[in-house]
């Protein structure tokens, strides 16, 4: 289902374009999927990482990298979700990669996620919300967090001792939300918090359009 939503968002992709590459196992499908694309095709095409882990895909693969600094306008951003709801509000940040994935999904003329359809949801916050806050402060912005729901620091399960460690040298707490909050507002709300670089909800930049892989196909979701 992952690879049909990949497959129909290549579709989209023009010689000459500048690509923002979102982070995650479906990003990493449709980036695999596109250097193939690139090689058959002799396409131009520049690509704008989310993630240390995107990016070594990326070169890996001969893709030529660049940065949101040098081209602070992608033509399209391609990026994968852990959860969508009916308004196409999401939650990303599965991965750790929320911070960098938002500056460039945001900054990109146009926005397209790829999900499969399991992660379509009826009330978004039915996953928690990845939110990195800097080392310093984590314990102090826990506290206020607490005032939306039930925060836990994300600690690492694989190789390194102690808490997870974002590309910017940040920690992520993940929060169960339980506070009557609709997405927008507590998008900000998180984000007002002392020591809270960003958060994962993406809702004051809704994607453009989602592209859901299902057993059979694929379906295209659109705002209203």
């Amino acid at each position: 289902m992952r690879k049909r939503a990949a497959q129909a968002a290549l579709e989209l992709v023009l010689d000459g374009m500048v690509l923002g590459l979102g982070s995650g196992s479906t990003a990493e499908i449709f980036t695999r999927l596109l250097a193939d694309r690139v090689a058959e095709e002799a396409l131009d095409i520049i690509v704008v990482p989310t993630s240390a882990g995107i990016e070594r895909v990326a070169l890996d693969l001969g893709l030529q990298v660049s940065s949101l600094n040098e081209y602070p306008e992608p033509d399209l951003a391609v990026d994968g979700a852990d959860a969508v709801d009916k308004d196409l509000n999401l939650v990303k940040g599965g991965g750790a990669c929320l911070a960098r994935e938002k500056a460039v999904d945001y900054a990109a003329k146009r926005f397209v996620v790829i999900v499969d359809e399991r992660k379509l949801v009826s009330r978004l916050f039915e996953v928690p919300v990845p939110v990195e806050v800097m080392p310093c402060a984590w314990r102090a912005a826990e506290q206020v967090l607490r005032r939306f729901g039930t925060p836990r620091l994300r600690l690492s399960s694989q190789g390194k001792y102690g808490p997870i460690v974002t590309d910017n040298g940040n920690f992520v707490i993940d929060l169960e939300v339980s506070a009557d909050v609709p997405p927008t507002e507590l998008e900000i709300e998180l984000n007002a918090v002392p020591g809270v670089v960003e958060n994962g909800i993406f809702s004051r930049r809704r994607p453009d359009e989602v592209i859901v892989g299902t057993p059979t196909g694929t379906k295209r979701l659109k705002p209203t």
